[in-house]
């Protein structure tokens, strides 16, 4: 059976899976697979069917990508967000080989796509969504900060102190002072 792949911006979480494996499923259709910012549909979808999506998707904060670029740079985002906030940044793999195994291309094409459609490099987008997990742990206050070190594949306290402070402006100790009003949504990014 005919299978239609939908890019839908805006997916940051599990939550978000659920919301729009849903919200499909409420519009009648058979939802195969959701992931961060995609789900997978089975059959072909009439315009009519996409302006229902699209409007459903709306509604609930989401968006539907339809021009080729934008998909491939929110996929950029969902692989580095899955990697930083659900896969604890351990892998065997450097960011530019994991990002082109995960999207079948080439890492420099992927990366001016990126900068020319986001104005930031992927490095930095990347430092961004790891200084907001460490952000996230810090306010839960359940690790040391050697322990979130590891955690994010950090070679030491001080180069993550250090990252940390330059992209922030605040050491790790100051942030976990008056964490509450310094935390960004992912998507916002």
């Amino acid at each position: 059976m005919k299978v239609t792949t939908l890019y839908i911006k805006n997916m940051v979480c599990d939550r978000c899976k659920t919301a729009v494996r849903q919200t499909l499923q409420n519009l009648g259709l058979n939802t195969k697979n959701v992931e961060l910012g995609i789900a997978v549909i089975e059959g072909q979808l009439d315009e009519a069917k996409l302006n229902e999506i699209r409007k459903a998707l709306g509604d609930i904060g989401f968006e539907l990508l339809e021009d080729i670029h934008q998909q491939t740079v929110d996929r950029i985002k969902s692989v580095i967000i899955e990697l930083v906030h659900y896969r604890n940044n351990h892998s065997t793999q450097t960011l530019s080989s994991c990002l082109s195994s995960e999207l079948n291309a080439d890492y420099s094409a992927l990366s001016k796509l990126f900068s020319e459609n986001t104005g930031t490099t992927i490095e930095r987008y990347f430092i961004l969504q790891k200084i907001e997990r460490i952000k996230e742990l810090l306010s839960y206050g359940e690790l040391t900060l050697s322990e979130i070190a590891a955690k994010m594949n950090y070679s030491s306290t001080a180069y993550l102190s250090s990252q940390f402070k330059s992209v922030t402006g605040m050491t790790p100790s100051q942030f976990k002072a008056n964490h509450s009003k310094y935390r960004k949504q992912l998507d916002k990014i």
